[in-house]
Order: C-alpha cells, then sequence, then structure tokens
C-alpha cells in the first residue's frame, strides 16, 4: 500500500495537507492537520521532515490506549506509527481538530479550515479516523509494506 500527504499550506502553528491512497490510482482519503514547518525542530511543535516512511502499529503507550478505550479491540489494532523518522520518536496517526492536540503526529479529517488568517482546523476527524484507519491497519496486519510519502508542496520551512 502507498499512501501521500501532500501538505499545501504551513502557517504560524500547523500545516494542512491531504491523504491519498495511491496504490493503483490516486484517491482522496481525507484532510490532514500536523505542526508547522521549521527550520530548526521545536519539541511538539514541529512536523516531520518529508520523505518516505513505512507505517506499522503500535500496540503499547498512551494514545494506544486511549484509542483502544474509545474505539474498542474489535475496531482498533495499535495506533499506525511512522517508522524511522530523523529526529523524531512516536510520531502516530491519530484524531484531533488543531496542532494543540498533535506533537509531530498527523491528524485525519473530514473538513478542514484554512490557516492563514485563522488558526488550522479540521473537523470531524472521529469520521475521518474511522474510514481510513481500517484499510490501513489491514494492511499493515496481513503483512503488506504499507509506506508514506510526506510532500512538501507549500516549500514553507522558514519558521526558526
Amino acid at each position: 500500500m502507498k499512501l501521500e500527504v501532500l501538505r499545501f499550506s504551513s502557517q504560524n502553528d500547523s500545516t494542512l495537507g491531504l491523504l491519498f491512497d495511491v496504490t493503483n490510482d490516486r484517491k482522496f482519503l481525507c484532510f490532514t492537520l500536523e505542526d508547522e514547518a521549521r527550520d530548526t525542530k521545536v519539541m511538539s511543535e514541529t512536523r516531520i521532515p518529508a520523505g518516505i516512511y513505512e507505517l506499522k502499529l503500535r500496540k503499547e503507550g498512551g494514545y494506544h490506549n486511549k484509542t483502544l478505550k474509545k474505539f474498542g479491540s474489535n475496531f482498533h489494532k495499535g495506533m499506525i506509527h511512522v517508522q524511522n523518522v530523523p529526529n523524531f520518536r512516536w510520531i502516530l496517526w491519530h484524531t484531533g481538530n488543531t496542532d494543540e492536540h498533535t506533537a509531530g503526529c498527523l491528524l485525519l479529517g473530514d473538513s478542514s479550515q484554512q490557516n492563514i488568517t485563522k488558526p488550522g482546523f479540521i473537523g470531524a476527524s472521529n469520521n475521518a479516523y474511522k474510514r481510513v484507519y481500517p484499510k490501513i491497519a489491514k494492511a499493515i496486519e496481513s503483512g503488506q509494506l504499507v509506506r508514506v510519502k510526506y510532500i512538501d508542496f507549500d516549500s514553507a520551512v522558514r519558521h526558526a
């Protein structure tokens, strides 16, 4: 399975993007929100570098337990965990609406508000997660190689 996160708007506190499944053709899955781009990493305030990363399931930790309680064991099989990100640890995909809900992680949503004159926001995050997560988790559990390519279409690394 091949996925892409196309980052299209990085502002002072957030980056908006689009998540696509590009395994066979290009299928839009949902909107995304991350922390902003920075030249120098600030802990819990910086998006990960553009690149290609493998996704696996993380079956321990606070977010795993919280999500397991929220969605149940029939749905939740582990957190989508972005592997081997230089200078970052525990980068997950999960629910949330603003940059306050992420520490470098990727939030999924069904709606988006521009982040130019207002703080970045994605809505209906639970709905998007419930729709997108099962297909990715199933692919990982079946032993497929699942990769995501983060693309900086915004060319925004400018914050210090």
